[in-house]
């Protein structure tokens, strides 16, 4: 849980950077799109190789969200359900990450310390948890600490979203929405 110090900590951080720090390429801001009228509402379809989300409001009409995705070979593709949400959610890195880059994942090499929630966990502000018949995938759409990967494939597979973009997407979404990537 974000305790009021690091809230009031990251907020001063936020305040100290430059504006354009966080800018986003505007075709990667969430806007009103036009989708194909089969798309049964409710559910996300994501395009990894655009860089979009789509979140399917009616028939033909959807909310897209730009995303940063996997990096060839780490990507997840199929069908899946969100079956778990959590705000301000803790994180550690896969034993594969671990072992794919030990320069970057040692502190997490050989213990179980999980990194605590908050500002400067790499999930963001919050993470929808992608299942497929009842198993957790391990695969993520979460916030981001790095705004400049949205567009970008670069992460170890989970689909990541600026902070405010996850925010307005978790309030959106229930659990057991049905997500498809491409």
């Amino acid at each position: 849980m974000i305790t009021r110090r690091s809230l009031i900590a990251a907020a001063a951080a936020t305040a100290a950077l430059p504006a354009a720090a966080f800018e986003v390429d505007p075709i990667f801001r969430p806007q009103q799109v036009s989708i194909k009228s089969d798309l049964e509402p409710g559910q996300i379809l994501i395009l990894p190789r655009a860089h979009f989300l789509y979140f399917v409001e009616a028939p033909g009409q959807a909310m897209r969200y730009g995303v940063g995705v996997g990096k060839a070979g780490l990507e997840f593709t199929g069908t899946a359900t969100i079956d778990v949400k959590k705000e301000w959610p803790t994180w550690r890195p896969t034993n594969e990450m671990i072992e794919r880059s030990p320069e970057t994942y040692g502190k997490f090499k050989d213990n179980d310390y999980v990194q605590p929630g908050g500002p400067g966990n790499p999930l963001g502000a919050r993470a929808l948890y992608l299942f497929q018949n009842g198993r957790d995938t391990y695969f993520r759409i979460h916030g981001t600490t790095s705004p400049r990967s949205i567009g970008q494939s670069v992460s170890n597979g989970c689909i990541r979203m600026i902070n405010e973009h996850v925010i307005d997407l978790y309030k959106r979404v229930p659990i057991g929405t049905k997500v498809t990537v491409l």
